[in-house]
């Protein structure tokens, strides 16, 4: 993978690097204090444990990194997982792949994504790599694991009764929910509408951020952070206070999905919140 060339003044900053780092780092200050008797409670998505959700990460982290630095070497490793996933299951493949749990699982995890941040920066961010799908540009493989991190955290966040102290770093989720609209559809079989619903979302921040052609009719308004829930599969669009208005908006926020893999049901409503007591 060739770096950036730094005498191209058109190739920005890669800030979404410095996002998924962020990202991190704020659900690492949470896990740091969980106990070590806490790492097998179950969370609210599909009863998976505080171990299971950080062996993901760090799985499918080491995948992302493997496919720069390592192409041949992870198309090795993914087609000898994909085979055995329908059975195995991805917790199954997941826990094959690490054994380690609690505080060894959160150093490696922890140690992994600091030194991938540093191989990463000096990446072309418009370069091509594989994944499990379509190839992506390094731009988007990075989003993608901010995304996942983000989405994952949510449930122990949720777990622990706690709140993320939210920044604007979450258009790069909400940015990913809206390119992925025709996916949302594809992958549930259904035929992708002519047009995106209007979006008016209040970042963190208080910004405004708009997507699509201004509409009265087709259109979705409320916190970008309860969009990139929906988007991501960590809330009902039922139980936020987003104002959807028309057949096709609503269409999508029942079934919005902004990750690959086979169709996946957003959770029942009122089946994931952040827990208290």
């Amino acid at each position: 993978m060739l770096p950036r060339d730094p005498r191209d003044r058109n190739l920005a900053p890669m800030e979404q690097r410095d996002h998924f780092l962020e990202e991190c780092e704020a659900l690492a200050a949470v896990l740091d204090a969980v106990p070590s008797d806490g790492w097998d409670r179950a969370t609210q998505f599909k009863g998976w444990t505080i171990n299971d959700v950080v062996r993901h990460l760090y799985v499918w982290n080491r995948a992302a990194d493997r496919a720069v630095f390592e192409p041949d070497a992870f198309r090795l490793w993914i087609d000898k997982v994909l085979p055995v996933m329908p059975q195995a299951g991805m917790r199954g493949v997941e826990r094959t792949e690490v054994r380690a749990r609690g505080r060894a699982l959160f150093d490696l995890w922890q140690a992994q994504y600091g030194e991938m941040g540093d191989r990463w920066a000096a990446l072309d961010p418009k370069a091509r790599v594989a994944w499990v799908g379509p190839d992506m540009s390094v731009r988007s493989a990075i989003t993608a694991r901010q995304m996942e991190t983000w989405a994952h955290g949510m449930e122990v966040f949720d777990l622990l009764g706690l709140i993320r102290d939210e920044t604007d770093r979450i258009r790069n989720v909400v940015v990913l929910g809206v390119n992925t609209f025709g996916w949302s559809h594809k992958v549930h079989g259904r035929p992708v509408p002519s047009e995106l619903p209007f979006l008016e979302l209040i970042a963190p921040s208080g910004a405004v951020w708009q997507f699509g052609t201004p509409s009265d009719t087709q259109q979705i308004a409320g916190q970008a952070v309860e969009f990139a829930q929906v988007v991501t599969q960590t809330r009902n669009v039922e139980d936020t206070a987003l104002r959807v208005t028309g057949d096709v908006a609503k269409g999508w926020m029942a079934r919005a999905q902004c990750f690959a893999g086979p169709p996946e049901t957003p959770p029942a409503p009122g089946t994931r919140f952040r827990m208290t007591g």
